[in-house]
C-alpha cells in the first residue's frame, strides 16, 4: 500500500479535512495499528461524495467538516444525534456508514486521568455540582461540555458574542473551579497566545485547575499562566491520542489497551520538543548542540546566527552600535520564531535569560538545559558584555536565572561530544 496517492482515498484508514499538512494523526495511528493511514484534503463540495463512494473503512475528520459528516451517515450514535458533529466514521460490513464522536470519549478520558492525577479524585468527585467555564462555542466545546455534564459539572459557555462574554467574567463566575479552552486562540504558529488574561485568572479564588483541548505547543499560553499561578493544567495531547485510539478500536473492531494511549504520548513529546541549551557566554552550547543535532537527526538553530539573517546585523555589533537593550528587544522576536516550532536543537545567547518573556517562548515548547562550565575556563572573545562587564559579573547577574530556568543542569564533561551524548542520554532522545 505504500505510495498511495493522498488524495485517491483509497488507503482503508485516514483523516479528512480541508488543510491537514500539519497532522499528527498518521504517526498516532501508526502505533495503534489502524494503517495505512492517509491525509485526504478535499474541498466542501467534495466531502458528502468522499463519505458515500470513497473505498475508505474508517476515516476520522476534523473541522470544518465534522457537521457534514454527522448528515452523510446512515447511523447516528446518541452523542453524535445529541451534538449534531461527527469526527469519526465507520463502514460497515454491509456498506452503511456509522457516525461516532470519539472527541467527547477523548476528552472525558483525559479529564478523568487528569483529576486522578493532579486532584487525588475522580472527574465526578472534582467537578461534579461546581462551575467550569468552557472557552470557546464551536465543535470540540460541544463535546467537551458534553462530556463534562456526564460527571455533573454545572457548565458554563464563554465566547466572543453568546449570552456569556469574556468581559466581566471573573465578577460572575468567582465560583468557577474549572476552565476549559477550546478555542483556537494559542494554536501554532499563533503562539504563545491566550483567550483569557492572567489577571482573569488570577481572580477566580476557586479555580483548581486550567486544561486546553490545543495539544501544539504543548504548554499553550494559557496553561504557561496556570503554572505561573500554581494551577494544575494540561493541554490536548491526550486528548488528540485518547480519541484516535477510541476511533482506532472502532475502525480496528478490537479493544486496545490503555497503556498505549501514554506509550504514545511520550513518543510523540520526546520527537517534537525542542532540547534548548542555555548557560554562561563560552560554555559551549553551540558546539554541543550542532553534535546532538547530528546525533540525533534534528535541525539545529543557533539563536545569534539565526538573529544575524533575520536583522542583517551580528549581536556583537547590535549591542555595540545601538546598544543592549535594542539588541533584547531584536533577540526576543528570533526566540519567539524558533520556540514555537517542534523537533529543533536550539542554542540560546547567554544573555537569553535576561528578558523574562523569553522564558515562557523557550518553555513552551522545550526542554531547557544549562551547560554548566567553570567560570575559569570561560572564554570572552568576541563577545562584548563580557569584555565590558567581565564574566565574573555577568556570573553573578545570570547564574541564579540560568537554574531558575533550567530543567536539567548539565555539568560539561569536558568535550562538546559528551554533552551532546550525556542530553541524548537524560532525555532519551
Amino acid at each position: 500500500m505504500e505510495g498511495l496517492d493522498e488524495r485517491t482515498g483509497t488507503e482503508p484508514f485516514g483523516l479528512l479535512g480541508r488543510t491537514l499538512g500539519h497532522s499528527w494523526s498518521p504517526r498516532i495511528h501508526a502505533i495503534l495499528g489502524s494503517t495505512p493511514y492517509g491525509l485526504f484534503e478535499r474541498e466542501p463540495n467534495e466531502v458528502v461524495d468522499f463519505i458515500r463512494t470513497g473505498s475508505w473503512r474508517g476515516i476520522n475528520v476534523t473541522i470544518p467538516y465534522k457537521r457534514d459528516a454527522a448528515q452523510a451517515a446512515d447511523e447516528r450514535t446518541k452523542r453524535v444525534e445529541q451534538l449534531g458533529v461527527a469526527n469519526t466514521l465507520v463502514r460497515r460490513t454491509d456498506g452503511s456508514i456509522l457516525a461516532e464522536n470519539t472527541d467527547v470519549l477523548g476528552f472525558a478520558w483525559m479529564l478523568e486521568r487528569f483529576s486522578v492525577r493532579e486532584l487525588g479524585r475522580s472527574a465526578q468527585e472534582a467537578f461534579g455540582g461546581k462551575k467550569a467555564l468552557v472557552l470557546g462555542s464551536g465543535g470540540a466545546s460541544q463535546a467537551v461540555q458534553a462530556a463534562l455534564r456526564e460527571v455533573g459539572a454545572q457548565v458554563v459557555v464563554i465566547s466572543r458574542s453568546g449570552a456569556e462574554t469574556y468581559d466581566g467574567l471573573e465578577s460572575r463566575h468567582r465560583d468557577a473551579t474549572l476552565i476549559v479552552n477550546t478555542t483556537p486562540v494559542g494554536m501554532f504558529p499563533h503562539c504563545p497566545d491566550s483567550p483569557l488574561a492572567e489577571s482573569t485568572m488570577q481572580a477566580l479564588p476557586h479555580l483548581c485547575a486550567v486544561l486546553d483541548v490545543v495539544y501544539n505547543p504543548e504548554r499553550t499560553d494559557i496553561c504557561l499562566a496556570a503554572e505561573r499561578l500554581g494551577i494544575p493544567y494540561e493541554s490536548g495531547l491526550a486528548m488528540l491520542v485518547a480519541q484516535a485510539r477510541f476511533a482506532s478500536e472502532l475502525f480496528q473492531n478490537k479493544e486496545l489497551d490503555d497503556a498505549v494511549v501514554e506509550q504514545i504520548e511520550t513518543e510523540i513529546r520526546t520527537q517534537t520538543r525542542n532540547v534548548i541549551y542555555i548557560g554562561m557566554p563560552g560554555c559551549g552550547k553551540t558546539s554541543a548542540g550542532r553534535r546532538l543535532a547530528r546525533i540525533t537527526g534534528r535541525p539545529f538553530v543557533d539563536l545569534d546566527d539565526s538573529f544575524s539573517m533575520e536583522h542583517d546585523i551580528d549581536p556583537a555589533t547590535c549591542i555595540r552600535t545601538r546598544g543592549e537593550e535594542a539588541f533584547r528587544a531584536l533577540e526576543t522576536q528570533t526566540a519567539a520564531s524558533y520556540g514555537a516550532q517542534s523537533g529543533l536543537v536550539i542554542a540560546c545567547g547567554g544573555g537569553i535569560v535576561t528578558k523574562r518573556r523569553n522564558y515562557d517562548l523557550l518553555h513552551q515548547n522545550g526542554t531547557i538545559i544549562m551547560l554548566d562550565r567553570p567560570i575559569s575556563e570561560l572564554s570572552s572573545a568576541n563577545r562584548p558584555l563580557s569584555q565590558t562587564k567581565g564574566v565574573e559579573r555577568l556570573a553573578q547577574e545570570r547564574m541564579a536565572l540560568y537554574r531558575e530556568w533550567a530543567d536539567v543542569v548539565i555539568p560539561c564533561t569536558g568535550s562538546a561530544m559528551g554533552d551532546a551524548i550525556k542530553t541524548q542520554r537524560l532525555l532519551g532522545l
